[in-house]
């Protein structure tokens, strides 16, 4: 049985690779195998997967004990006692009969831990400490010279949705809102948490039972157009290549029915992290951004850095 890959064999990097060197293999490996790109899904999962992990440095450090060699070998040092035949000429660090032991660091971070600031809260930093700690930054606003009154009501929903239904479950979660997409038009809300972004828009529709097909939504056999979501993932992707990025349309009831309306699914279009658009009523929308940011290896971690740029693009 072929054995299993390292987070370093799938970026196809050195366990002594730098936090710049790690960012470089994810951007190329993310650009080979995204779905959207003709990639795998499953190769790009774990491309993400890898990077989330290696560029965390609490992460890494759990991460490099847990297959059987200590992290002063794997930066360079003498193979330590017990490495099962470690070769220091292979990217793995075992040797031809060796095998990698995992799961020896003990439990992976939760996303109910102590928040972790990447920089330091005592830090310099782009944004100052209380902007880091608040969750929800900006509010919808008007576009132009005139407002339209039921996009904002729509989207003042959608914001007391996340802040009362994701945030209070996922405490180092960030929400963004109102942010120029960066082809133009706009960004409804993104959510962060760890190093994976979810980006949020919605629509107000009549209660009843709707389908969703990956590309359309119907209902009686109307075809109903959902925000075009696709290329703004893919932008955003390639803005912030060191996170897993989403697309989201929630569909809202007008009498404010989380499970209404009823979203029945194609074979193959249910919700997922791997789709770039995927459509859900509201109780959907909560299971899904808690499931999708609260699982990834790092879910504790507010990146600084990351979130001062996304709360810079807001209009």
């Amino acid at each position: 049985m072929a054995q299993r890959q390292t987070h370093y064999e799938v970026l196809g990097i050195a366990p002594t690779a730098s936090p710049r060197e790690i960012k470089s293999a994810y951007r190329k490996a993310a650009r080979l195998t995204h779905p959207d790109h003709g990639g795998d899904a499953q190769d790009f999962a774990r491309a993400t997967l890898a990077y989330e992990t290696l560029i965390d440095p609490a992460a890494r450090t759990r991460y490099d004990r847990s297959y059987g060699t200590e992290s002063s070998y794997l930066r360079g040092g003498a193979p330590a006692p017990g490495a099962h035949g470690a070769d220091p000429g292979h990217p793995s660090g075992t040797g031809a009969g060796g095998s990698m032991r995992f799961g020896a660091a003990g439990p992976r971070p939760s996303a109910t831990d102590a928040t972790i600031y990447v920089p330091g809260l005592e830090e310099p930093g782009a944004i100052d400490r209380d902007t880091s700690i608040r969750q929800v930054h900006g509010a919808p606003r008007k576009r132009g010279i005139f407002g339209a009154q039921a996009r904002l009501a729509r989207e003042n929903r959608s914001v007391q949705l996340l802040s009362r239904q994701v945030l209070t479950a996922l405490p180092s979660a960030r929400l963004v809102n109102g942010l120029h997409a960066p082809g133009g038009g706009y960004i409804d809300h993104a959510l962060l948490g760890g190093y994976r972004l979810a980006l949020v828009h919605s629509m107000l529709l009549p209660r009843g039972v709707y389908r969703w097909d990956g590309s359309t939504l119907l209902r009686d056999g109307k075809h109903i157009d959902p925000p075009r979501l696709g290329p703004v993932v893919h932008q955003m992707q390639g803005l912030f290549p060191e996170l897993n990025v989403t697309g989201w349309t929630v569909i809202l009831s007008p009498d404010g029915n989380l499970h209404e309306p009823v979203i029945d699914y194609a074979r193959g279009a249910e919700p997922g992290p791997m789709n770039v658009l995927n459509v859900v009523n509201a109780v959907n929308l909560v299971r899904e951004m808690k499931m999708f940011l609260g699982t990834g290896p790092t879910p504790h971690v507010v990146d600084r850095t990351i979130l001062a740029r996304l709360i810079g693009g807001m209009y």
